[in-house]
């Protein structure tokens, strides 16, 4: 008899081949297993979520004075109470959240977007370096609170007289954050930048003629993203405080244009007869800017390759 040769039996339940993941899953993954991000970003996006929708939700005017309401506690009508003039505080909460974080994300975007463009500059042209970096230095040595009082006085009035007196504080302040507060992005992108221009794919890059502004748009940008997006938190934390800290000394905004800063300016004199005018926006801007700081920390760590494998 012959042997009748066995055809090698395929297993049905073979593994499929890992899906390939893509960087950014990765970095969702590991943001996802930092509890102190979750917690934070949980935190802030409910904030948010709270100043924008809650307006539509509580009709209250937050600027409407009712004399004979003022200065009562927490109720139904009022649920944080009313202030010295009678004015909703929870509709003033809401209020001044929305221009809080108004004021940290476009004060950040304009510290981001200087502090990008100087680090980039230094750190790929080598004749910008010096000249850019002492620029820098400067700015790290002026005293930021006196500078941003001064900046105030000096162009106040005339941006009030041009965009009114909402908007050109505002244009003011933002400005005045965002252009005393870009050092340390420029620093952290500056490094970045000299360590990358020496790595093998932008050598090759540059050996085929592509120009410095191809160069910097397409292979030194796209990888500077993670120490830009770890600034980017960090500066929306930092506005906040600086915005809350000119209102609270009564150079920010006007008294009827409320901001969190400014309820606790307004909320000092009545601190030991009504304390909660100073706990409501002292935990609002204490819980906002510990939850962007912990997703700062995420993103740092998720965005950094040594740590996103573990």
């Amino acid at each position: 008899m012959t042997d009748i040769s066995q055809e090698p039996v395929h297993s049905s339940n073979q593994t499929a081949p890992e899906k390939s993941r893509s960087y950014w899953s990765d970095v969702w993954r590991q943001f996802r297993s930092h509890k102190g991000a979750m917690m934070g970003a949980v935190v802030f996006f409910g904030i948010l979520l709270l100043v924008i929708v809650g307006p539509l939700i509580y009709h209250v005017d937050p600027t409407y004075i009712d004399i004979r309401s003022r200065n009562q506690g927490p109720s139904l009508a009022h649920p944080f109470g009313t202030d010295q003039l009678g004015r909703d505080i929870l509709a003033r909460m809401m209020a001044g959240g929305q221009v809080s974080m108004a004021v940290g994300i476009t004060a950040m975007l304009i510290s981001l977007i200087l502090g990008t463009a100087i680090g980039v500059l230094a750190g790929y042209f080598k004749r910008l370096d010096g000249w850019l970096m002492r620029l820098t230095d400067l700015f790290l040595a002026l005293p930021l609170l006196p500078l941003l009082l001064v900046i105030i006085l000096l162009f106040r009035d005339p941006l009030n007289r041009a965009f009114g007196p909402e908007g050109g504080i505002f244009i003011l302040m933002v400005t005045a954050i965002g252009i005393t507060s870009w050092m340390q992005a420029a620093r952290i992108v500056r490094g970045d930048v000299l360590a990358l221009k020496e790595r093998e794919f932008v050598l090759a890059a540059r050996s085929i003629g592509t120009t410095p502004l191809l160069m910097i748009l397409r292979h030194v940008l796209p990888n500077v993203l993670s120490p830009i997006m770890v600034s980017a938190t960090l500066g929306v934390a930092n506005a906040i405080i600086t915005e809350s800290a000119l209102s609270f000394l009564g150079l920010g905004f006007p008294p009827d244009f409320p901001t969190w800063g400014r309820l606790l300016f307004d909320g000092v004199d009545y601190l030991q007869q009504y304390p909660e005018r100073v706990i409501f926006p002292g935990v609002a801007i204490s819980l906002t800017v510990l939850s962007v700081n912990y997703m700062g920390d995420g993103l740092r760590d998720a965005l950094d390759p040594r740590i996103r494998g573990r």
